[in-house]
C-alpha cells in the first residue's frame, strides 16, 4: 500500500548500529546510514528522527542485546560465583571473536568520544555503563560477597570488561586478553574465600 513502510525496522537499525560501531558517530554521514541502511534521508529522518535519535535507538539496541546476554550469564551467580563472572567475560570474548560485528564496544567507544558527542548521547553511555556494574553488583552480592567488596569488584570487573573491548581494538591477541581476566578472577577468587 501507498505510503507504508516497506522495510523491516530492526534490519535497518542493525544497520545503523553497525555502520556508527564500526566508524564511530562523528565520522558516519547521513549517507553512510542511507547506504548502510538502504533507506533515503527522508526515510531515515521520518522513521527514527534525526542521527543523535538514531544513535540513541541503535546505543539501546545494543545494550538491550548484549545486556541480555550479560544477565544470561550472571544468573547462577547465586550458586556459582566464578563460573558467572567468567561466563560474563565469555561473553564479551565471544562478541570480540564474531566476525559479523566490528571489534571494539559501541558503549566504550561511545563513553571515549563522550566530550564531543551531545549530552544525551554521553548520558546514555554512563547509563549503559552504570547498568553494567549494577548488574555486577548484583550478581556479587548474591554470591555473599561483602556489600564493600561487591561494590569494589563490580567497578574493577566493569572497567576490566571494557578494556577487553579497547585491548581488542588495537590488537591484544586472544591470549593476552584471557590472561587480563584470570588475573581478575584470582582476585575474585581469593576475595570469595575470605568472605566470612
Amino acid at each position: 500500500m501507498a505510503g507504508k513502510k516497506q522495510f523491516d525496522v530492526g534490519i535497518a537499525l542493525d544497520a545503523a548500529m553497525i555502520q556508527f560501531w564500526r566508524a564511530g558517530y562523528a565520522d558516519t554521514s547521513l549517507d553512510d546510514l542511507s547506504r548502510t541502511t538502504g533507506l533515503n534521508r527522508s526515510s531515515i529522518y521520518s522513521s527514527f528522527g534525526d542521527k543523535d535519535s538514531l544513535y540513541l535507538r541503535c546505543l539501546d539496541r545494543y545494550a538491550a542485546r548484549y545486556g541480555n546476554r550479560y544477565d544470561q550469564a550472571l544468573s547462577c551467580a547465586s550458586e556459582e560465583p566464578l563460573q558467572a563472572v567468567r561466563a560474563f567475560f565469555e561473553v564479551t570474548l565471544q562478541r570480540i571473536a564474531d566476525p559479523d560485528v566490528p571489534e571494539g564496544c559501541l558503549i566504550a567507544q561511545t563513553a571515549m568520544a563522550a566530550p564531543t558527542l551531545s549530552p544525551t548521547i554521553a548520558a546514555r553511555a554512563i547509563e549503559a555503563l552504570d547498568l553494567q556494574r549494577a548488574r555486577l553488583r548484583n550478581a556479587l552480592t548474591a554470591a555473599q560477597l561483602a556489600e564493600g567488596d561487591a561494590d569494589d569488584f563490580a567497578v574493577h570487573m566493569t572497567a576490566v570488561n571494557q578494556s577487553l573491548a579497547v585491548m581488542s581494538k588495537t590488537g591484544a591477541s586472544r591470549k593476552q586478553l584471557r590472561t587480563v581476566i584470570d588475573i581478575s578472577m584470582s582476585a575474585l577468587s581469593h576475595a570469595l574465600r575470605a568472605r566470612s
